[in-house]
Protein backbone atom coordinates (compact mmCIF):
# COMPACT_ATOMS: atom_id res chain seq x y z
CA UNK A 1 0.00 0.00 0.00
CA UNK A 2 1.13 3.56 -0.89
CA UNK A 3 0.81 4.82 2.52
CA UNK A 4 2.82 2.18 4.07
CA UNK A 5 5.72 2.67 2.02
CA UNK A 6 5.54 6.58 2.51
CA UNK A 7 5.42 5.93 6.45
CA UNK A 8 8.75 3.31 6.10
CA UNK A 9 10.29 6.32 4.45
CA UNK A 10 9.30 9.25 6.82
CA UNK A 11 10.17 6.58 9.92
CA UNK A 12 13.80 6.03 8.11
CA UNK A 13 13.86 9.61 8.57
CA UNK A 14 12.18 10.61 11.84
CA UNK A 15 15.72 10.20 13.98
CA UNK A 16 16.99 12.93 11.86
CA UNK A 17 14.29 15.57 12.63
CA UNK A 18 14.01 14.47 16.21
CA UNK A 19 17.73 15.43 16.57
CA UNK A 20 16.43 18.78 15.89
CA UNK A 21 13.51 18.96 18.39
CA UNK A 22 11.05 18.13 15.43
CA UNK A 23 9.36 15.05 14.45
CA UNK A 24 7.00 14.91 11.02
CA UNK A 25 3.14 13.09 10.91
CA UNK A 26 1.63 11.11 8.02
CA UNK A 27 -1.94 12.62 7.99
CA UNK A 28 -3.16 10.87 4.07
CA UNK A 29 -2.09 9.76 0.99
CA UNK A 30 -4.16 10.53 -1.64
CA UNK A 31 -4.95 8.25 -4.75
CA UNK A 32 -3.00 10.89 -6.76
CA UNK A 33 0.21 10.84 -5.06
CA UNK A 34 -0.44 13.58 -2.81
CA UNK A 35 1.38 13.34 0.46
CA UNK A 36 -0.12 15.07 3.43
CA UNK A 37 2.63 15.71 6.35
CA UNK A 38 2.22 17.54 9.41
CA UNK A 39 5.40 19.10 10.74
CA UNK A 40 5.15 18.69 14.74
CA UNK A 41 7.80 20.09 17.57
CA UNK A 42 10.37 22.20 16.15
CA UNK A 43 9.80 21.76 12.67
CA UNK A 44 6.28 23.10 12.78
CA UNK A 45 7.48 26.58 13.79
CA UNK A 46 11.26 26.34 12.28
CA UNK A 47 11.46 28.86 9.53
CA UNK A 48 13.69 26.61 7.60
CA UNK A 49 10.54 23.62 7.33
CA UNK A 50 9.50 24.67 4.11
CA UNK A 51 13.15 23.69 3.24
CA UNK A 52 13.38 20.44 4.75
CA UNK A 53 10.14 20.14 3.40
CA UNK A 54 11.04 20.39 -0.04
CA UNK A 55 14.34 19.41 -0.57
CA UNK A 56 15.02 16.56 2.50
CA UNK A 57 11.72 14.91 3.09
CA UNK A 58 9.89 15.44 -0.42
CA UNK A 59 12.88 14.74 -2.18
CA UNK A 60 13.68 11.06 -0.07
CA UNK A 61 10.25 10.19 -0.04
CA UNK A 62 9.91 10.51 -4.07
CA UNK A 63 13.39 8.77 -4.11
CA UNK A 64 11.81 5.59 -2.58
CA UNK A 65 8.18 5.76 -3.62
CA UNK A 66 8.19 6.73 -7.43
CA UNK A 67 4.33 7.15 -7.30
CA UNK A 68 4.61 9.96 -4.78
CA UNK A 69 4.06 13.34 -6.97
CA UNK A 70 4.26 15.99 -4.22
CA UNK A 71 4.75 16.28 -0.46
CA UNK A 72 2.66 19.49 1.14
CA UNK A 73 2.40 20.14 4.94
CA UNK A 74 -1.08 20.38 6.58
Amino acid sequence: MLQDKVKAVVDEIRPMLKADGGDAEVVEVTEGGIVKLRLLGACGHCPMSIMTLKMGIEKRIKERVPEVKEVIAV
